[in-house]
């Protein structure tokens, strides 16, 4: 299946070594302090703002190997240059699968599934399976890739992200913090994704607002918010005449 890539650079000879002590020469003790305060642990966390991270990666675009070797370092500031300079061309399904049981915090989770997993070609597989996951950060994931496929993938048909609706009514239940925002945006992305399926999306959110649910109820009323704002009806009403 067609799909618009990232392009892969000529990468330095830097090593695992020099952007793990570059990472430490910028860390940030009140960065960490500060993203605690939004869920993202403090252990193994450098506090190393994204610019830097960006700077970093974009050194070693296209690296694989080096990529699953900053990872292996369990460094959150590393195992996010990993997922911003990666080549998705090379990432495996069992790549995909190892990851996904690492992640422990919601930066990570999205910035992986966004830079990297949704330009893989098995991102639509993954999605499907994540999101039947148990661990919090797992489902999450699928759920995620679901969003985000919904603005990268822009050659697949409507019944590709049609398929989502069920596994986001399942998940629209979960009650965890980090999951039912995740199935918000999934429902929310597709439904912003063109006309038809804006309202599909909207009739599905009216489904689960009437489901037995606190979860369910904020994710109906929040995305059913968005998806029926004129501002977001006038740009697909433009993005359809184009």
């Amino acid at each position: 299946m067609a799909r618009e890539t990232r392009k892969s650079r000529a990468h330095t000879g830097l090593t695992a070594e020099d952007i793990l002590r570059t990472l430490k020469a910028n860390a940030s003790p009140e960065n960490v302090a500060g993203m605690a305060r939004y869920g993202i642990k403090p252990e193994k966390n450098y506090g190393v703002c994204t610019p830097v991270l960006t700077e970093i990666a974009e050194r070693v675009q296209g690296n694989h190997e080096l990529a699953l070797e900053l990872w292996t370092s369990g460094i959150r500031d590393a195992r996010l240059v990993a997922c911003f300079m990666d080549d998705p061309d090379q990432v495996t399904e069992e790549q995909m699968d190892d990851w996904v049981e690492d992640f422990n915090s919601w930066d990570v989770c999205d910035g992986c599934c966004l830079h990297l997993f949704s330009w893989s070609k098995n991102a639509h597989k993954k999605a499907r399976e994540w999101s039947g996951r148990e661990e919090e950060y797992v489902k999450r994931a699928g759920y995620v890739m679901m969003a985000t496929l919904a603005v990268h993938d822009k050659a697949a048909p409507n019944g590709q992200f049609e398929a989502y609706f069920p596994l986001i009514v399942k998940g629209a239940t979960d009650e965890r913090n980090y999951v039912k925002k995740a199935v918000n945006w999934a429902l929310r992305q597709i439904g912003k994704r063109n006309l038809a399926l804006n309202k599909e999306a909207v009739v599905l959110a009216k489904r689960i607002q009437k489901m037995d649910s606190k979860s369910a109820k904020w994710i109906a009323s929040d995305a059913f918010r968005e998806l029926t704002n004129e501002k977001t009806l006038q740009r697909l009403k433009k993005k359809s005449a184009t």
